[in-house]
């Protein structure tokens, strides 16, 4: 900092600062990492998603010492970790639960930086970071969901896997390619074990290292939308921050306590949830000849696989209608100039096309995907003149409101079995979830705004 005397470490900290930057890296990110100091319990979240990483990690370690990725074994060794091993039923109890409970705070994460506008300029890459983060997060999960070899493991991935063959012209044999097989076998068992053990959890420590650098760069956004940094004393500290170490290291023991009691009372007296960590299925072993009579997977993929079911040929005409209309809109619009305003209609004519002409089995993959992907756009989506929720017109809230009520729709309609009423109020739920971010440039700038204060607003508590 401008006008400090930096001081030399010495004995084994100086031995250790000479020849790796120990201290210069508690400093930048703990110590003189200034943080706006009106930050509220939704900043609990992002440290919670780093605690429940080293849980999995921790967990996972002991699980693999004792797992037999072999179609013949793998089932049996998870009843030998949970019936012979000491304690083996509390990593096994613990792993569970760490992965339904790693997407309730991830969800809530990512909730947080929807109201506060956290993925708004300069910090476009922190939020790529963190939609690549949930990415991955998705496939670890899909890929250790196969490891228990029971019966919804068994029949899950099979149904996920016979998804990948609606792709033209590659789609077959890229989903032979991804089994190993013609079928889900030990083949399958063993690749989705690497990708779950090694591959991913790799990559995935790499972007949750490069999002938390890339924050640390341009720094916290607050419930505000003030930009601390611009406002800093004579020694260069932002006026409205305080330093994360010890202030919000200490700050987040209580969200820590508060959320392991509640991991707590899961893991020991509700690991289950009713079915929804760990379905009944799959206490039964992987049978290739009896299929269970309602095959879903585990909640926290359920609003995409309802998206996914609701992408029916019919369903396809309405997209196609929705794309014409949007094409003619775009090409009376003032807003788009010279070879866009014939370019942008174009390509939604073609997309027309091409919804009739692919299968709509295709169509469910690509929103599918389409709808998680669509998250790392919201930068340029949004074109409010204010980022966060408490300076927006008040009917903004009643947008954001509806979409969370129809992901928890879609989300509980993923759960049930398919039926006729459920189709369609699914597919009402899937254009809801579309149209919120297709017209988010719209919709996002109308309105009457709040002023934003120059300085963040903070009551001591």
């Amino acid at each position: 900092m401008a006008g400090e005397k930096v001081v030399e470490t010495t004995g084994l900290l100086g031995w250790v600062d000479r020849r790796f930057p120990l201290t210069s890296l508690w400093k930048a990110h703990l110590s003189e990492y200034y943080a706006p100091k009106n930050f509220n319990f939704w900043y609990f979240f992002g440290s919670l998603a780093l605690l429940v990483l080293v849980i999995q990690i921790v967990t996972g370690i002991f699980m693999v010492m004792h797992y037999k990725p072999d179609a013949a074994l793998a089932f049996t060794s998870v009843e030998y970790i949970m019936r012979e091993v000491p304690y083996g039923w509390i990593i096994r109890y613990m792993h569970s639960t760490g992965a339904s409970m790693f997407f309730v705070v991830v969800y809530l994460h990512m909730l947080r930086g929807l109201f506060y506008g956290s993925y708004r300029k300069p910090r476009e890459l922190v939020w790529i970071f963190g939609v690549a983060i949930f990415l991955c997060l998705m496939a670890e999960a899909f890929f250790g969901y196969l490891l228990p070899w029971g019966q919804m493991s068994f029949w899950g991935a099979q149904v996920i896997v016979n998804l990948f063959s609606a792709i033209p012209y590659v789609g077959p044999d890229l989903s032979i390619w991804i089994r190993g097989d013609f079928v889900v076998s030990d083949a399958t068992l063993n690749r989705f074990f690497a990708f779950h053990v090694i591959a991913i959890p790799l990559v995935l420590i790499g972007l949750v290292a490069a999002h938390l650098i890339a924050l640390h760069e341009v720094g916290s956004n607050n419930p505000d939308g003030v930009e601390i940094k611009e406002k800093k004393d004579a020694n260069g500290r932002p006026l409205d921050g305080i330093p994360f170490h010890p202030y919000y290291s200490v700050h987040d023991l209580m969200g820590v306590v508060g959320f392991l009691i509640v991991f707590a009372a899961i893991m020991f007296f509700a690991p289950t949830m009713g079915g929804y960590f760990l379905e009944a299925n799959n206490f039964l072993p992987a049978d290739a000849f009896k299929t269970p009579p309602h095959i879903a997977p585990v909640w926290y993929f359920t609003p995409f696989y309802s998206m996914l079911r609701a992408t029916t040929d019919e369903f396809t005409w309405v997209l196609v209608a929705l794309a014409l209309i949007f094409a003619v809109g775009l090409l009376f619009s003032k807003n788009l100039k010279g070879i866009w305003k014939i370019i942008f209609p174009v390509i939604l004519v073609l997309v027309a096309v091409a919804l009739r002409v692919y299968d709509a089995k295709f169509w469910g993959v690509v929103i599918m995907g389409g709808t998680v992907v669509i998250l790392g756009f919201m930068p340029w989506l949004d074109h409010s003149p204010v980022k966060s929720i408490r300076y927006r017109p008040g009917w903004h809230k009643l947008v954001y409101a509806v979409f969370l009520i129809n992901f928890v729709i879609l989300g509980i309609i993923g759960t049930k079995a398919p039926s006729p009423v459920l189709n369609i109020i699914s597919q009402v739920g899937t254009l809801i979830y579309l149209a919120f971010f297709l017209f988010m440039p719209i919709w996002s700038r109308l309105g009457t705004f709040k002023k934003v204060p120059d300085r963040v607003t903070f009551h001591p508590h």
